[in-house]
C-alpha cells in the first residue's frame, strides 16, 4: 500500500489527528468544584484585576493558534478551509509532540485580509502565539504585518519557517563546497511568500543583491519589469536584486549559479540547466511532493549538495525543523513578536547541530530530540539581546 492510501485510511479511522484532554480527572464532587463552579470563579477574579494573570492561571502561555484560510495549501493551491484542516491538525500535532506546545487548528471561511486580521485579533486573548499557515500571497504579507501589534508572537510559517531552515542548510552546504556567503550567485525559482522570505533572510546574512536572481512564471524579475508595478512585494525584491537588470527565463539565469533554491513546481530545473551551474553547486529543490529536479538527476549533472523537501531523500528541508523551536523559545521568554535576529539565531543553532557537515548531511532530522531545545534557547537569547 502506498503512503497516500495509507494516510487516507489512517485519517478516516481516527477521524483526524487530535483530541482535547483534561489535565485533571473530573471524578469527584471536589474535583468538579475546583475545576469548574464554584472554584473557577477565583482565578477569574484575579485575571479581571490583572490581565497578566491569564498567563498564571490558564493555558494561554503555552498555546498557539494555527490559522489558515486554505488559500495556498501545500502544492495543492486554493482548496479551501475544510480541505486545509488536515494540514492544520498535522501542524498542531507537531507542535505538541516536539515542543510540548498546545496548538489549536482554526480554519477561516472568508479569504479576505481585513476579515482575517479582525478574526485573529478577536481570538488572540486566548492564545500565547499565532502561527499563520497556507495563506496565499500577497494576502499573507498584509495579514502578518497587520497583526504585529498584538503583543504576542505572530509568524507566517510558510515564509519564515522555510527561510530559517533554508539558511541553516545553506550555512552547512557552503562549508561542504568551501564557498562564502558573500560571493555566491543565487537563483530562487518561485516568487511567492517562501521565495521572497528566503531571499530577504539570505541577504541579511551577507548574500549580495547583485548576485541574486529571482524567477517567477514569466522569467527573471528585474527593476522596471512592467507587470511588477502592481505587486509591491515582487517590486521590492526587484529593486534589491539583479542589479544588472538581466532578463530572460530561468534557463538564462542559471549558468554559473552556485545555489539554486526551488520553491516552485515539479521539473522546473532540467538536467541541462543543472549542468550549466558552477562547480561545487548546491541545489535545494523543495517543491512537494515532486521536486524541481530529482536528486539522482542532479547528482548525475554534477551538483555537489542536493536537498529536497521530502523525507525519503537525504537533506530534508522541512519547516518542522524550525517552527516548534522558534515558538517554544518565543513563548518561554514571553516575546511580543518574532524578530529577524531570532530567526537568524534559529538558523545558526540548527546548522550548529551538524558538527561535520557532508554532502549527505547538512541538516538534522526532524525526529532529532535536540532540535527544539537548541533552537528555543537560541531564540530566547536573541530576544533578550
Amino acid at each position: 500500500m502506498d503512503i497516500q492510501k495509507e494516510a487516507l485510511l489512517m485519517h478516516e479511522k481516527l477521524k483526524g489527528k487530535l483530541d482535547v484532554t483534561s489535565k485533571i480527572p473530573l471524578d469527584s464532587r471536589k474535583a468538579l468544584s475546583l475545576a469548574y463552579t464554584p472554584g473557577v470563579a477565583e482565578p477569574c477574579r484575579h485575571i479581571a484585576k490583572n490581565k497578566e494573570d491569564v498567563y498564571k492561571y490558564t493555558w494561554k502561555g503555552n498555546t498557539v493558534a494555527v490559522v489558515s484560510d486554505g488559500s495556498a495549501v501545500l502544492g495543492l493551491g486554493n482548496i479551501g478551509p475544510e480541505a486545509a484542516l488536515p494540514v492544520m491538525e498535522g501542524k498542531a500535532a507537531i507542535f505538541k509532540e516536539f515542543a510540548g506546545i498546545n496548538a489549536v487548528p482554526i480554519v477561516l471561511a472568508k479569504q479576505d485580509v481585513e476579515s482575517t486580521i479582525a478574526t485573529v485579533r478577536n481570538i488572540a486573548p486566548g492564545f500565547g502565539g499565532i502561527n499563520l499557515e497556507d495563506f496565499k500571497a500577497p494576502h499573507c504579507f498584509e495579514i502578518e504585518a497587520g497583526l504585529q501589534d498584538l503583543g504576542i508572537p505572530v509568524m507566517h510559517d510558510d515564509q519564515h519557517g522555510t527561510a530559517v531552515v533554508v539558511l541553516a542548510g545553506l550555512i552547512n552546504a557552503l562549508k561542504v563546497v568551501k564557498k562564502d556567503m558573500s560571493n555566491i550567485k543565487v537563483v530562487v525559482n518561485g516568487a511567492g511568500a517562501a521565495g521572497i522570505a528566503v531571499i530577504t533572510l539570505l541577504m541579511h546574512e551577507g548574500v549580495q543583491g547583485k548576485n541574486v536572481f529571482m524567477c517567477d512564471s514569466k522569467g527573471i524579475i528585474y527593476a522596471g519589469r512592467e507587470d511588477l508595478s502592481t505587486n509591491v512585494h515582487k517590486k521590492k525584491i526587484a529593486d534589491l536584486t539583479n542589479t544588472g537588470h538581466k532578463r530572460g527565463t530561468l534557463a538564462d539565469a542559471i549558468p554559473g549559479t552556485d545555489v539554486f533554491i526551488g520553491v516552485s513546481v515539479k521539473g522546473a530545473l532540467s538536467i541541462a540547466m543543472a549542468k550549466n551551474m558552477a562547480k561545487g553547486a548546491i541545489v535545494f529543490a523543495m517543491a512537494n511532493p515532486d521536486p524541481e529536479i530529482l536528486p539522482a538527476d542532479a547528482k548525475n549533472a554534477g551538483i555537489a549538495v542536493i536537498a529536497t523537501g521530502r523525507s525519503d531523500f537525504p537533506n530534508q528541508v522541512n519547516n518542522s525543523l524550525g517552527f516548534p523551536g522558534i515558538f517554544r523559545g518565543a513563548l518561554d521568554c514571553r516575546a511580543t513578536r518574532i524578530t529577524t535576529e531570532m530567526k537568524v539565531a534559529a538558523s545558526h543553532a540548527l546548522a550548529g547541530l551538524i558538527k561535520k557537515p557532508t554532502a549527505e548531511e547538512i541538516l538534522p532530522y526532524t525526529l532529532d530530540k535536540s532540535v527544539v531545545p537548541t533552537v528555543a534557547e537560541a531564540v530566547k537569547k536573541a530576544w533578550k539581546q
